[in-house]
């Protein structure tokens, strides 16, 4: 019997999400049948743009030795009701994307403007990609942003909901961000 409820966690998450102003689009689900590792993806975006260029991808990595190692200190506990071994995580990454922007942002300044927004709790790294259709033609530019934190399994056994909700929090001023600023981004 596992001792966390991924599946369960995942979805929690999602309701969480949906509670500080998400709307979840889609969820998928993927099992490397030789390491047993798992991938949760849900993909989701601020009330604000169901129109809006920017879409923001939610993952979850399951490494199952994270997973079996934490199991086997849990289950070595004398009493359940001791606090759960820390030390323990899951990547989380949370991923913004926008479209080719024919007036794309000085990278600089867009990253500390952005972490300013996501502080210390949401460190965010940004990039972009050029992309050339032809030899020819002018390059496109793509923007990512990428913010990566570590999901304590000791929350996750704990069902401690609060632990994510100044991520969520700060997820959709990154996002309302982006979107506030991506008209002028946009334009031809």
């Amino acid at each position: 019997m596992a001792v966390i409820d991924v599946a369960g966690f995942v979805a929690d998450l999602k309701s969480h999400a949906i509670d500080h102003g998400f709307h979840v689009h889609d969820e998928r689900h993927f099992v490397e049948t030789y390491s047993l590792r798992q991938l949760w993806e849900v993909d989701l975006h601020p009330e604000e743009a169901c129109n809006g260029p920017i879409d923001l991808h939610l993952s979850l990595e399951v490494d199952p030795r994270a997973l079996l190692g934490f199991e086997d200190e849990v289950l070595k506990m004398d009493d359940p009701d001791d606090d759960p071994p820390p030390g323990f995580t899951f990547p989380l990454l949370f991923t913004w994307t926008l479209p080719p922007l024919p007036q794309p942002p000085d990278l600089l300044v867009l990253a500390t403007e952005i972490a300013g927004v996501g502080g210390l709790e949401l460190p965010i790294e940004v990039s972009a990609i050029d992309s050339f259709a032809s030899v020819t033609d002018a390059p496109e530019r793509s923007l990512s942003l990428v913010a990566r934190i570590p999901v304590e399994l000791a929350d996750v056994y704990t069902a401690n909901e609060e632990a994510f909700c100044d991520t969520l929090i700060r997820c959709r001023d990154v996002s309302l961000y982006l979107l506030d600023r991506a008209p002028a981004w946009l334009e031809s």
